[in-house]
């Protein structure tokens, strides 16, 4: 079983632990600040005592959408694809919620199983899983005129 305490210490010491949460379907799960203003979550599944896992999901707020949602199909599935061999590249797990081609919310994630959980380790898997979801958002902004990264991405897990 991954020990909670360690875990929270070592967000601690590296000045990314945020709060906890409750979660009926986890051990622990906390939630860091990496970087500044980016919200990520560290959850022990209660039905996998041996691994954490690091994920963040980005949802497009009404004004991200409608400027996606207007583009041509080719260039939303353009966008799709792009970010699928991006974050594959990265070696993450995602999923993508794209219904009629139109980029609404995405999830990164990324495991760490007992056996590799070290502090190195951990720090590096949130860093990895927000360089995934900054290759997102580099990507809309570079697409797509008018959409900025910012504040406005609610993250949820």
């Amino acid at each position: 079983m991954i020990n909670r305490e360690l875990v929270q210490k070592w967000l601690v010491e590296e000045g990314m632990y945020k709060n906890e949460v409750g979660d009926e379907n986890a051990n622990f799960h906390f939630i860091a600040n990496y970087p500044e203003n980016h919200v990520m979550d560290i959850i022990q599944p209660k039905n996998k005592p041996d691994m954490v896992l690091i994920g963040c999901a980005t949802e497009l707020d009404p004004t991200h959408l409608n400027i996606v949602s207007s583009a041509s199909d080719e260039k939303r599935q353009k966008l799709i694809w792009d970010i699928r061999f991006s974050l594959n590249e990265l070696l993450l797990d995602f999923e993508l919620e794209h219904p009629n081609d139109v980029l609404k919310r995405f999830v990164i994630k990324d495991e760490i199983y007992e056996d590799g959980l070290t502090k190195h380790n951990l720090i590096k898997a949130i860093k990895k899983v927000f360089k995934g979801k900054l290759q997102c958002l580099w990507k809309l902004e570079h697409d797509f005129n008018g959409i900025k990264p910012g504040n406005q991405d609610n993250m949820f897990v």
